[in-house]
């Protein structure tokens, strides 16, 4: 074969690979203890990796060349391949990360400890990060979201019905707001004005505005309001309902709640594909994954995994 046709070849090849790789579902099973591979073109189960106790929540680093798993009762990270979910490395002594994430400006990773009562706050320089300082809140730290500015993080806890905002450039809390039974996902909309807090222990979405420090509106939603993922499009997010088995769909510039998705199961964490027409959801209660088609807001397949299923990660995923 002529050097220069397998120079094409390889190249064929190396796509393909690529694009194979992009298809790997990844999916936190956190009464198991495992990482499930899952093909995203045919559903099929590909393979099933042991990781550190209770595996819950999960994010790619911001150079997307890692995918962080979350070992919340193992106290570890475990640093995954993004496209293949293969292992990479792992770090220890990160203790009770339940929830995980990075500033926008990269220069913070911030850990909830969900069962510690508090949140704790690295710096990273793009590689490693360096314990700045552990701050304790009232009770059951849960999710977090960040301002567009990176210097304040705000942080859900499930046990004491409050928000928290936690000043970075100070390292301190700045204030504390009492909202709905059992506050969970937590998001700020694309215009950097508001919080959504999805409010499990009832049936709505509270939103504060955060610079003025209430709340100025309730969106009703299903029971079991819990997380958030946006629709990649700038303008519209997702909520899930654990309670009432559905899933809304919420317009983030006219803060209504415009349709909704019925799914069996107790939907939890959501994935989009980055055309905006396939969303991935672990369904907490039954040990699946459904697949939804959006533009008819149907469920279209349910795939078995492991028990009490949470996060849910692919590489070619609509923004967040």
């Amino acid at each position: 074969m002529p050097r220069s046709l397998r120079r094409i070849v390889l190249s064929c090849a190396l796509l393909a690979l690529g694009s194979a790789q992009a298809n790997v579902v990844v999916v936190l099973n956190s009464r198991d203890a495992t990482v499930q591979l899952l093909d995203q073109a045919t559903y099929k189960d590909l393979s099933t990796i042991a990781v550190g106790k209770e595996p819950h929540h999960l994010m790619a680093t911001p150079d997307n060349k890692s995918l962080i798993v979350a070992s919340s009762v193992g106290n570890e990270l475990i640093f995954l391949d993004p496209k293949t979910g293969q292992p990479q490395r792992t770090v220890k002594d990160i203790l009770d990360p339940y929830q995980i994430g990075f500033s926008p400006d990269q220069k913070w990773f911030v850990s909830n400890s969900l069962r510690l009562d508090r949140v704790d706050l690295y710096k990273y320089d793009g590689a490693n990060m360096t314990l700045a300082k552990r701050i304790p809140l009232a009770k059951l730290p849960s999710h977090m979201a960040f301002n567009a500015a990176s210097n304040m993080v705000f942080i859900t806890q499930q046990g004491s019905d409050q928000v928290s905002a936690i000043d970075l450039t100070t390292q301190a809390v700045k204030w504390t707001l009492p909202v709905g039974k059992l506050p969970a996902g937590i998001a700020m909309t694309p215009d950097d004005k508001h919080l959504l807090v999805g409010i499990m222990g009832s049936d709505y979405v509270e939103v504060i505005d955060w610079k003025a420090q209430k709340t100025v509106k309730r969106i009703k939603t299903g029971m079991g309001a819990h997380n958030f993922r946006s629709a990649g499009d700038g303008r519209y997010t997702y909520v899930s309902n654990r309670v009432s088995n559905s899933i809304n769909i919420i317009d983030q510039k006219t803060l209504e709640n415009v349709g909704q998705i019925n799914v069996p199961g107790g939907p939890d964490c959501m994935e989009v594909t980055e055309d905006g027409k396939t969303m991935w959801v672990t369904l907490r209660w039954i040990k699946k994954v459904a697949v939804i088609d959006l533009p008819s807001r149907k469920v279209i397949k349910t795939i078995p995994v492991g028990r009490s299923p949470h996060g849910v990660f692919f590489f070619n995923a609509a923004q967040r």
